[in-house]
């Protein structure tokens, strides 16, 4: 985002935060130092400032509670019942700038982490009886606290049972794959010393989990103790120990050499945040935004478990040297785990960048292009921007004579609102494009910076839940003007706050200098709103043609994440919408419709969204291994249908641009990976609809 927009009221900021602490009872600790600052930081600039109240309470010890022990694998009820005595009190506490829920929460997690370690040991020691009839439910959101040691001894054994039980069911099928190939070299083993050797692997895991928890230091706590406070206001508001900060949004490439993906922590959880186009993982095509990562193994290495591992050790065991292979182990977004090979590599940053190609299909011509990221040259060094980016691409598919144009924002998860802005100016003409409101005034109305109109032709804007923030509000503002339709499987992502990063350091009184460094806090201080007066925050953009997908079924974007801020309006601009080229919504829509309803690719596509839902809904698995086994096998046979999904599509063809084709001779790089672009785009059933939708507006 472009930073004049969002300038902290420093003075003010200053006046508060200083006065707050000179009113400590005593030399104040630290910790109560980066409290009293970051609860008075957001207080003076949040969008929607918190009322310390009982509801404010409840929220953060639910968070709280949630983040302490996600997997309900460490606590009893009854530490949980101490806790609860504090459970409508927090408000009080922050008022008093005490730390008593903290600090008991310390004593009771540090003592149930050690007595804890007995269990998985004293359980790993024995071989566990497959044969017997019983299962396990495998989401923490469905547990319930143990009542006592024996419970949680035996939620403990069932647990790692399961640990074995599937490792023991991935040695039989590798041992059945090298029987069927007849491997001579691979040695067999009986189900007694597979089920021997998965119990020492669960085993190393585990020691490796809890000697990690027990090096996490109050430190630590105190952090994720803080973002519970702050994650009350809004999902998106995060504070950020010193150390923290270095890694925010850190990218796993490494110094540009590694695998390109994002990584954030959440609870006890490594999520990948998002994807790098054009990186390893970005080309391996596995790797999706959403997935969990459980452990991460150096090529055949043992792996390595990281749920509860900090984000900075979990990016030094992925990146890597170029050339050298990690393995992840990953429990996907639809539901599932899966061990992902990745090869390290450079990431080639250029790949962010806005490209487009040629698609032909069913006797049109298509331009099409893929915009990663609203990318911005914000230090004004001669660096990209997307929306001249984009404004090139346009120019070189008008001069190929294209019938019209496809703008891919799927997954594009935002960037420079200014770039938005002057990217709107190119499909319509002068007008405004986006409102942003502060917590306080009137919104400020933003309007194209009087770009001639580039493109008047059909448009299409494809989204999907990845589709965030400043994607949002591109495709809001073509729809709002009615200047192209909307296309993709489900409401974009839903995201319509804006965020700044302040350094607390910054607005410390000088009195209290050897309490550095605090932190940072990443404040959510304005939201988006639509020209039509409707924010994007939570509900997204609901496209205009919907098409069947993968994801479809499945509970996600910012409606899903922990007390998300409201969605409201305020009043519409001032704007016409498109009267060029009017467009008949329903009967494009309908049009479409009868396609994907018809094409065997979209049912395909529908019945493996219902599948996809179904894994992900049914969270509890059998603990015997023949019956583990059968289901699995049979998810394996189920899963091979949908295998067609991921052929090239008849009558789709690619092609690169005659301005472009230069530059593919001359560098054989560029090249490889311009095919490695078409190939994806090749079996892409989306773009293929998108580009009959241009066929039905002419």
């Amino acid at each position: 985002m472009k930073p004049f927009l969002f300038r902290l009221s420093v003075s003010l900021c200053l006046l508060v935060l200083i006065t707050s602490c000179m009113f400590f009872q005593g030399p104040p600790t630290k910790d109560e130092v980066i409290q009293d600052m970051l609860l008075q930081n957001l207080n003076s600039t949040h969008f929607s400032p918190q009322v310390f109240n009982d509801t404010f309470s409840v929220h953060v010890f639910n968070l709280y509670l949630k983040r302490l022990d996600y997997n309900k694998k460490i606590l009893l009820q009854e530490d949980v019942d101490k806790l609860a005595k504090y459970k409508y009190q927090i408000d009080d506490q922050v008022q008093k700038n005490s730390l008593d829920f903290f600090n008991l929460s310390i004593d009771i997690i540090t003592k149930r982490t050690h007595e804890d370690q007995q269990y998985y040991r004293d359980l790993l020691a024995k071989p566990f009886d497959f044969t017997k009839d019983e299962g396990v439910e495998l989401d923490p959101e469905k547990f319930k606290y143990a009542s006592g040691k024996d419970e949680l001894r035996e939620a403990w054994r069932k647990y790692l049972k399961y640990q074995v039980l599937f490792r023991v069911n991935d040695m039989m099928v590798e041992q059945d794959k090298a029987l069927a190939k007849k491997d001579s070299v691979f040695k067999t083993k009986t189900p007694a010393e597979m089920e021997a050797d998965a119990r020492k692997k669960v085993l190393k895991v585990q020691d490796e989990v809890f000697d990690r928890l027990n090096k996490v230091d109050r430190e630590d706590r105190f952090s994720l103790y803080l973002n519970c406070l702050v994650g009350a206001y809004d999902p998106h508001t995060e504070y950020f120990a010193p150390v923290e900060h270095d890694n925010f949004d850190i990218a796993l490439s490494g110094q540009l050499e590694g695998i390109g993906a994002q990584l954030q922590q959440k609870d006890e959880e490594i999520k990948v945040s998002s994807i790098v186009p054009g990186s390893p993982s970005w080309r391996q095509g596995k790797l999706k935004a959403g997935d969990i990562i459980l452990k991460v193994a150096q090529g055949a290495d043992e792996p390595v478990e990281v749920t509860g591992m900090k984000l900075d050790n979990v990016v030094k065991l992925v990146r890597g040297k170029k050339g050298t292979e990690v393995r992840l182990t990953v429990r996907k977004v639809a539901g599932g785990t899966e061990i992902i090979t990745i090869i390290r590599d450079i990431v080639q940053l250029e790949e962010t960048y806005a490209h487009s190609d040629i698609v032909k299909a069913n006797g049109s011509k298509i331009g099409y292009i893929k915009l990663p990221s609203f990318y911005a040259d914000f230090k004004r060094q001669g660096g990209h921007s997307c929306a001249a980016d984009v404004k090139n691409e346009v120019i070189k598919l008008k001069a190929e004579g294209v019938d019209g144009i496809v703008l891919d924002l799927r997954d594009n998860g935002g960037g420079s609102l200014s770039d938005v802005v002057d990217m709107a100016g190119l499909f319509v003409d002068k007008g405004p494009v986006v409102q942003v409101k502060g917590r306080t005034g009137p919104p400020t109305v933003l309007n194209d910076r009087e770009e001639p109109l580039l493109y008047d032709g059909p448009l299409v804007v494809m989204v999907n839940t990845g589709s965030a923030s400043a994607s949002e509000i591109m495709a809001a503002a073509i729809q709002d003007y009615k200047r192209g339709i909307i296309m993709g499987s489900t409401t974009t992502f839903g995201k319509g706050s804006v965020q700044q990063m302040a350094d607390l350091d910054d607005q410390l009184n000088p009195n209290f200098a050897s309490y550095k460094p605090l932190g940072y806090v990443k404040v959510s201080r304005s939201k988006f709103y639509r020209i039509n007066g409707g924010a994007t925050q939570l509900k997204g953009v609901v496209p205009d043609i919907i098409l069947p997908d993968r994801y479809m079924y499945l509970d996600l974007g910012e409606r899903e994440l922990d007390y998300p801020m409201k969605w409201d309006e305020i009043a519409k601009a001032d704007y016409s919408t498109w009267k060029i080229h009017p467009l008949d919504y329903e009967k494009l829509r309908k049009a479409s419709e009868a396609r994907t309803k018809t094409g065997a690719s979209f049912q395909l596509l529908s019945e493996e969204a219902l599948r996809l839902k179904k894994q992900k809904e049914d969270t509890y698995s059998t603990l015997n291994l023949e019956k583990y086994h059968e289901q699995e096998k049979t998810l394996v046979e189920s899963g091979k249908k949908f295998e067609v999904l991921d052929k090239d599509i008849e009558g789709l063809e690619v092609a690169t641009l005659a301005a472009d084709q230069q530059l593919n001779q001359s560098d054989s790089s560029h090249m490889a990976r311009e095919k490695d672009f078409q190939k994806r785009l090749r079996k892409d059933i989306h773009l293929l609809e998108a580009a009959n939708v241009i066929k039905d507006m002419k």
